[in-house]
C-alpha cells in the first residue's frame, strides 16, 4: 500500500446536516474519496473537493446498489490507491450500519482506519419527535433493535419475550415490513396492548413525518398514513409524552 492510505468510517447522522460531528465535516472536506450511503444528504456532496472521487453504493429495503463484501473491497482498493478514503454512513457507523463488518474487513487487509461516531437515528428521530428516551418516572433504560435480521442465520438472536417483560423503551429500526408481528409478539410476551408508539420517517428532516398510537393499532395506522422506511419505532411509555413536548415543525 502507498503510504498515506486510510480509511474513515464516518457517520453522517440522523439526516439534519447540522447534526453531524465537526470531525466528520472536516474530514468529508479533506479526503480523495467519498464511498456514501443512500440515507446520507446529497448536500454533503458538495463539501468534498474538486478532484474527489465519489462513489455511490447506497442500499434500500428492497435493492443493493452494491453488495456488502464488494463495497469492503472498493474501500480496500481506495486505500491501497493511498487516498484518503471517507465510507460515509447514515446514522452512526456502529449501530445497524455494518461498520463493524467494513471495520473488520479492513482489520484483515491490513488497511489502517478510524471510526467516527455519530447521532443514531434513534436518538435524533426521538428528540425531534420530543420523546426523551429515558426518565425519571417511565424509563431507566432503551434497547435498539433490529427488525431485520441476517436471513442466513439459521435462528433469531431477537428474544422479543425478554424485550417485552423488561420494560425498557424500545427502539426499532428497519421493522417497518415486519410491525405488524412484532407488535403482536410483544403483546404476546407481556406488553399491555395499550401501550404507546410512535413511528418517526425521515426523522430531523423536513420531510419528517410521525403517527401515534399503540401496540394493538400502531400497523393499521401506519398503513393509513402512508409511512414506509425509513422510519424507527419507539415502543413505550415515554412516547405518549411527544404529544406534550414535541417541537419540531418541519414546515419551518
Amino acid at each position: 500500500m502507498k503510504s498515506g492510505g486510510k480509511v474513515y468510517l464516518v457517520g453522517a447522522g440522523p439526516g439534519d446536516l447540522e447534526l453531524i460531528t465537526l470531525k466528520g465535516r472536516r474530514l468529508i472536506g479533506e479526503c480523495d474519496a467519498l464511498v456514501y450511503d443512500y440515507l446520507v444528504d446529497e448536500e454533503m456532496k458538495d463539501w468534498v473537493k474538486t478532484d474527489c472521487e465519489l462513489h455511490y453504493v447506497g442500499k434500500r429495503s428492497g435493492f443493493h446498489a452494491v453488495p456488502q463484501q464488494e463495497i469492503e473491497e472498493i474501500l480496500i482498493e481506495l486505500a491501497n490507491r493511498g487516498l484518503k478514503v471517507v465510507r460515509l454512513k447514515g446514522g452512526d457507523p456502529f449501530v445497524f450500519g455494518r461498520g463493524g463488518e467494513e471495520a473488520e474487513s479492513l482489520r484483515k487487509g491490513g488497511i489502517p482506519y478510524e471510526v467516527v461516531p455519530a447521532v443514531t437515528a434513534a436518538l435524533g428521530c426521538a428528540a425531534y419527535c420530543g420523546i426523551p428516551l429515558t426518565h425519571r418516572e417511565w424509563s431507566s433504560s432503551v434497547s435498539f433493535i433490529s427488525g431485520h435480521e441476517n436471513p442466513e442465520k439459521e435462528s433469531s438472536l431477537i428474544d422479543w419475550e425478554s424485550h417485552a417483560r423488561s420494560g425498557a423503551t424500545l427502539v426499532l429500526y428497519m421493522s417497518m415490513g415486519r410491525l405488524e408481528e412484532i407488535c403482536q409478539k410483544l403483546i404476546t410476551g407481556g406488553r399491555s396492548k395499550n401501550e404507546p408508539v410512535t413511528v418517526v420517517q425521515w426523522g430531523t428532516t423536513p420531510k419528517q413525518r410521525s403517527v401515534r398510537g399503540e401496540l394493538e393499532n400502531i400497523s393499521w395506522k401506519v398503513s393509513e398514513a402512508g409511512l414506509g422506511a425509513p422510519s424507527v419505532v419507539i415502543v413505550g411509555a415515554v412516547a405518549a409524552l411527544g404529544e406534550l413536548l414535541d417541537w419540531f415543525d418541519p414546515s419551518i
